[in-house]
């Protein structure tokens, strides 16, 4: 356990020496050295002379002696001198901290055999001895107190000690005014400032000795100490209620001389925790801020800085504690569709056929079936098997147009095998119309937070069809299934696809009343057409930024499909010529067309103030 203790104190030593010396590196203006005699005991800036080497060489000699008699109090307490007189020495100092370590273990040790036999008292003391040497250990901190905790339940109670709250400290000026006409260096300056006011002064090394010129008359304390730091380029600090530090105007000095202090905050209520972090990176780059961590508690946050910049914390979250304005859309989505048809004309006679009667009477000889009598033919040898295939295809023909040629006119001339008919054309006349209309209207209304997105879909999912299965592996259990048609498919994969409507809206509330929106809406519908199977669908999209104000409707997008389409049939020549091609020729027109229209209004449902005050800072 010793052997861990030395180890755990090198890594301490090792991490005290690092630090200041990382520190330093990053330290833009280090302090300027000084003696280590007449600067603080230990200060690691201060230069040691010749005679504190030599003495502190001589006290780090009799503290290794002392430690080889295991006189460690002794040790340490040589060891000590030599680390304070030359702070620079790691050789010093690490004897120092192997030694302190050796008495914690010690005293902690004996405390914890005290404490075993119930001698709390004389256990107690123990552990007080090594909390002197190592205040910051926090296992002898916790056997400490158990050590006292029987002591101080048997003790009698004793009323609390009463202090008065110091505060922070104030300048008290005389309540006087004064008039300056100054020509001179800045020191000057502040020494005949102050005793005008019954105030006195003194100035940081830092404060650069400048020539200045200060006019002023009839100013308050405040007002001319506040222009004085102006045109000095210093800062000052209350030392008590009649005494102020004059300092150069820096980071390094307000983080020095800044009255510094720490205050909780509740964060606003936020629905992601990026909302959360734009609030705290808000609080940095506003204020400046350094010290800023979370809390003991959920959502909270705590700060620490000057009194004057929390104060201005605070009102900004104040300001940001109101509730978002929440905003309500209302949607109208309109649709119409409209077709027309339109048949007009008249149908001349344009086509003539020319029939063998015979041939086509004996088509239709008492309605028997042609290819019975193709077999009787073949049968008796009236036509051999060669020329079947062409005679059922002239018959066919012939009796297909059985039942036309005789209900239609004819007109025949000839005789004999060479009787023909010749069928005229009909005269038809076409007049009519189609007209359907199709009006559909969708009315929503949505409400949502400033910032956050409102979605909506108005339509239906379509499947499409990814993979099907089937067996490719034949078997006699697949034939068999596959023949009596007791086969189940799998089901197949299938994924769904929006059709319709989608609509993404975000609202924003400005400090005018009006309304911003960010838009992103999407058409989708099918188009009638596939590849390989697969539907191919037609996508509109609109994306786009509106701004509107209170209850004003907007048309944010419309649609609109249109397809014309003009048939002409009849006579060539006579289509061409005005106005037979409205009488002798049939004129077929379409139309088709598709309205979408879609108007969006904001109202303000939840509002906030506004106007926000102003927030102010003061320098000091």
């Amino acid at each position: 356990m010793r052997r861990t203790v030395l180890i755990i104190a090198t890594g301490l030593l090792t991490a005290m020496l690092a630090a200041p010396a990382f520190a330093a590196g990053n330290d833009p203006a280090p302090d300027q050295p000084i003696s280590c005699g007449n600067g603080i005991p230990g200060g690691v800036n201060c230069i040691a002379t010749k005679s504190q080497i030599k003495e502190a060489r001589s006290a780090f000699n009799r503290g290794r002696k002392l430690a080889d008699r295991k006189q460690l109090e002794e040790a340490y307490s040589e060891f000590d001198n030599a680390a304070r007189l030359v702070p620079q020495n790691p050789q010093f100092l690490t004897a120092r901290e192997l030694v302190k370590a050796k008495l914690v273990f010690n005293h902690v040790e004996r405390g914890n055999v005290l404490l075993l036999e119930n001698l709390r008292a004389r256990a107690a003391e123990e552990f007080r001895a090594a909390l002197d040497l190592d205040p910051e250990n926090q296992f002898v901190q916790e056997r400490f107190k158990e050590a006292v905790r029987e002591e101080a339940a048997d003790a009698p109670a004793v009323l609390p000690v009463q202090l008065a709250d110091a505060g922070e400290i104030h300048i008290q000026p005389r309540d006087d005014r004064a008039t300056f006409h100054f020509t001179g260096d800045v020191r000057s300056l502040f020494a005949q400032l102050a005793p005008a006011y019954g105030v006195t002064v003194q100035f940081d090394d830092s404060v650069q000795n400048r020539q200045v010129r200060f006019n002023v008359e009839d100013v308050d304390f405040f007002t001319a100490l506040k222009l004085a730091c102006e045109i000095s380029k210093t800062m000052w600090a209350a030392l008590d209620t009649r005494q102020l530090l004059v300092a150069a105007d820096n980071p390094e000095n307000h983080k020095q001389f800044d009255r510094m202090s720490l205050q909780t905050f509740t964060l606003p209520s936020h629905s992601t925790p990026q909302e959360a972090s734009e609030v705290v990176n808000t609080l940095r780059v506003l204020f400046d801020l350094r010290f800023v961590s979370p809390g003991q508690t959920a959502d909270t946050l705590e700060v620490r800085g000057p009194q004057p910049i929390l104060k201005a914390c605070s009102q900004l979250m104040e300001q940001l504690r109101n509730g978002r304005p929440q905003v309500g859309l209302d949607v109208r989505i309109f649709q119409i569709s409209h077709q027309l048809t339109r048949n007009i004309g008249v149908h001349v006679p344009n086509a003539f056929n020319l029939y063998n009667i015979p041939a086509a009477a004996l088509a239709g000889l008492a309605g028997q079936n042609i290819q019975q009598l193709i077999n009787q033919l073949i049968s008796s040898g009236g036509i051999n098997q060669a020329g079947s295939s062409a005679l059922s295809g002239l018959l066919a023909q012939l009796e297909g147009q059985q039942n036309s040629i005789f209900s239609q006119p004819l007109a025949t001339f000839g005789g004999g095998l060479t009787f023909m008919g010749l069928s005229l054309d009909h005269l038809a006349a076409a007049l009519s119309v189609n007209e359907s209309w199709a009006r559909s209207l969708e009315h929503m209304t949505l409400r949502a937070d400033q910032g956050s997105d409102a979605t909506f879909h108005v339509g239906e999912r379509y499947p499409i069809q990814n993979a099907s299965y089937a067996p490719i592996y034949n078997s006699p259990q697949i034939s068999q299934v596959l023949g009596n048609q007791s086969y189940i498919a799998p089901f197949p994969s299938v994924s769904y696809e929006d059709i319709g409507l989608n609509m993404k809206v975000k609202p924003a509330v400005h400090g005018d009343g009006s309304v911003s929106l960010q838009l992103d809406i999407e058409v989708r519908s099918l188009t009638g057409q596939s590849n390989n199977g697969v539907p191919i669908m037609s996508n509109r999209e609109y994306q786009a930024s509106i701004n509107l104000k209170d209850g004003e409707p907007a048309v944010v997008a419309g649609a609109i499909s249109r397809t014309d389409s003009l048939a002409l049939s009849g006579i060539p020549g006579l289509g061409f010529l005005p106005g037979l091609n409205q009488a002798m020729v049939n004129n077929t027109k379409e139309e088709d067309s598709d309205e979408l229209m879609i108007v969006i209004t904001p109202h303000i449902l939840a509002d906030i103030n506004r106007i926000t005050p102003e927030i102010w800072m003061s320098q000091n």
